[in-house]
């Protein structure tokens, strides 16, 4: 199976109650990790590059690494999607390039701007059969390049939505609910709740549209944990409960964001690994059980909080 875009695999989370993972990539192990859960899981999958893994790992590198991952697992719908596209010229360079999808991100622009801008990036992309997630609303928190102070942040205004999608075209609409970017989403002792008031009147406005949640990660407390007994140093690094992304997934919303997690598993257990091998040297060695852990950690995300196992 080559390369798809998320038109499909939309139409049928939306009307199968459930999420499609969408998970950033980087590097081989990530890309490996993610894929193989799925192929077992028999799931359909996003695998998103930012800009910022653009400039770490090259962009034909990672077009590469993805494009053997579709060689090696057949049997699952793929798309290669652009996070956080923050101009016309980044989403263009990518659907040029090999994605299926962008996310163009004007969401900081004022509205009128936000719809050009957006309008400009949906009118190139489809021309080339790609699709395109725009943002209304700010997530605080911090993403690779994307920094938005919590003062800053500002939940999507439902009265907008139904002019934004009308008159961009986009093909999917990333809301704020609540979530963050990042590791530290929450204030230790607080109780996060999602607004999911706000996501209904978006549903109400927008029957049948796919909506996003990004900043979307649990961040696992055994992986918090695990780092901060090998040497780290995380205190008050908190996620979005589980059970809410997976009531959120039973809605309109048919892609959530997840990206701290499987960071936070990698480093965790390579800490490990060296706290108890300290001879070891080998990246093979580390990035081995490394890889297991992302690996069984997207298994749980796609059967326990996306329900899109089985859905390939």
């Amino acid at each position: 199976m080559a390369l798809v875009n998320s038109t499909e695999m939309f139409k049928k989370a939306y009307a199968g109650g459930y999420a499609i993972g969408a998970f950033n990539v980087n590097n081989m192990e990530i890309v490996q990790a993610i894929t193989e859960a799925c192929k077992e899981e028999m799931a359909p999958v996003i695998l998103q590059v930012s800009k910022g893994a653009r400039a770490y790992a090259n962009h034909t590198y990672l077009v590469k690494l993805v494009e053997a991952a579709v060689l090696e697992c057949p049997e699952i719908p793929v798309v290669l999607h652009l996070d956080h596209g923050p101009d016309f010229e980044t989403c263009k360079a990518c659907i040029d390039g090999g994605f299926t999808s962008v996310m163009i991100d004007a969401s900081s622009k004022p509205f009128e701007e936000n719809i050009e801008i957006t309008k400009k990036v949906v009118e190139y992309a489809h021309a080339h059969g790609v699709v395109v997630e725009a943002e209304l609303g700010t997530l605080a928190g911090i993403e690779d390049e994307v920094k938005v102070d919590a003062g800053a942040a500002s939940y999507t205004r439902p009265e907008e939505v139904e002019e934004f999608v009308s008159r961009t075209g986009c093909d999917s609409l990333a809301i704020a609910i609540g979530t963050s970017h990042g590791a530290y989403k929450f204030k230790p002792g607080t109780k996060p709740q999602l607004r999911f008031d706000v996501l209904h009147e978006c549903e109400k406005k927008l029957p049948g549209f796919p909506i996003v949640l990004h900043g979307s990660s649990s961040v696992p407390q055994n992986y918090v944990q695990m780092i901060n007994e090998n040497g780290g140093a995380m205190p008050g690094a908190i996620g979005v409960p589980e059970e809410q992304l997976r009531e959120a997934s039973r809605s309109a919303v048919c892609k959530i964001n997840i990206d701290s997690d499987l960071r936070l598993a990698m480093t965790g257990t390579i800490r490990k690994f060296f706290n108890e091998h300290p001879d070891k040297f080998d990246p093979r060695e580390y990035l081995k059980p490394a890889r297991a852990n992302i690996k069984e950690l997207v298994r749980h995300k796609l059967v326990n909080v996306l329900g899109c196992n089985g859905k390939a």
